[in-house]
């Protein structure tokens, strides 16, 4: 209901719904309502968060697999060369600023007993990544994903996240003093996996489809079954190699065929449920994990400020010019600039990593 009555408001300035969503979460949390005696301890009480973030988690991954059925992979190959330059571009830039904000950082908030080279790492991924769940909602809401924009920056936006998830394995890995080879085998892992996909089990998705006449009548519902069943394997296998579910939802999204408007049927019978269900608790989850209140002093409204600025600048500045070195107009490669610096819940999972 939050999530509604904002929407109407910010409707009328050209929001995106996902917006209302953040803003719902927040005012939710601690920031707001939650500052209400007793309103979190009865609505969202300490022992359902963990079946809520369930629930929510697996709406994420219901949205990124319809994002997956309304991507066709063949303009996605088209623009492979684009999208890695682009994405190569939004993590080395912001990564060298987050590396460089991280000292100023380090001898104002962090205890000396943490080593600054690991928060250094941190800083710098944190700083690289980009909320990929936002920048889907985002697109979709704007009914961009069939633009050549929108598919650049959704391809740049998977392979930047793979990047900066596998860096993350790398900082943890560090921190832990493991080996430094679990963020390649985690990066390799991921390429051979997303192969396996989209060729093999990608072939056998449509001989199954037309098999069962899905791709005549519809999705039957043995065909279904299958989908949700390679769908949550596919999550939580990608969860466990240590990238993230929501990119094995994602990948299974794309193979599925778009022979008889297949991937059409899917998206129709799961599109709705998840819009008005999963996703306004995910963000709300979000907002409950967000305190703005602890912003309680000069030195930490000025850091925020300069960390927002700067990290909001670097992707804009490092995506922009590459895109308008690849040929994009001036307009083109400022929207890929402003929606790859999407940040998010993504950004607080590293944190807390």
């Amino acid at each position: 209901m939050m999530t509604q009555l904002l929407s109407l408001g910010l409707r009328k300035i050209k929001q995106p719904r996902v917006i209302s969503e953040i803003l719902g979460g927040i005012l939710l949390g601690p920031t707001a309502f939650g500052r209400i005696p007793g309103f979190t301890d009865h609505i969202f009480p300490a022992a359902s968060i963990p079946y809520l973030t369930l629930v929510a988690n697996i709406g994420l991954c219901l949205f990124l697999f319809i994002v997956g059925l309304e991507i066709d992979a063949s303009i996605i190959r088209r623009n492979a060369r684009l999208s890695v330059v682009v994405s190569l571009a939004g993590i080395l830039l912001p990564f060298g600023i987050g590396a460089a904000i991280s000292n100023p950082l380090y001898k104002q908030f962090i205890d000396p007993s943490v080593h600054y080279p690991y928060f250094m790492l941190f800083v710098g991924v944190t700083y690289s990544i980009t909320a990929f769940p936002v920048l889907c909602r985002i697109l979709t809401e704007l009914q961009l994903l069939d633009t050549t924009v929108g598919l650049i920056v959704l391809s740049a936006g998977v392979a930047n996240d793979v990047v900066a998830w596998t860096l993350l394995a790398l900082s943890v890995s560090l921190v832990n003093a493991t080996s430094g080879l679990t963020a390649l085998w985690t990066f390799l892992v991921c390429v051979a996996y997303a192969l396996i996909l989209l060729f093999p089990v990608k072939r056998v998705m449509l001989w199954l489809a037309r098999k069962t006449g899905s791709t005549v009548n519809g999705p039957t519902m043995f065909y279904m079954t299958v989908v949700m069943i390679i769908l949550w394997a596919s999550s939580f296998f990608t969860d466990i190699v240590g990238v993230n579910a929501i990119f094995g939802a994602f990948l299974v999204g794309v193979i599925i065929p778009r022979e008889g408007g297949l991937a059409i049927a899917l998206t129709e019978k799961l599109e709705d449920m998840v819009a008005i269900i999963f996703l306004p608790l995910y963000f709300t989850l979000s907002g409950l994990k967000t305190d703005l209140g602890l912003l309680n002093d000069g030195p930490a409204w000025g850091f925020m400020f300069v960390l927002a600025t700067l990290d909001f600048t670097g992707k804009f500045t490092s995506c922009t010019l590459s895109s308008r070195c690849l040929g994009f107009s001036w307009r083109e490669s400022s929207t890929v600039g402003g929606l790859m610096s999407c940040k998010g819940y993504a950004n607080a999972l590293i944190r807390s990593a």
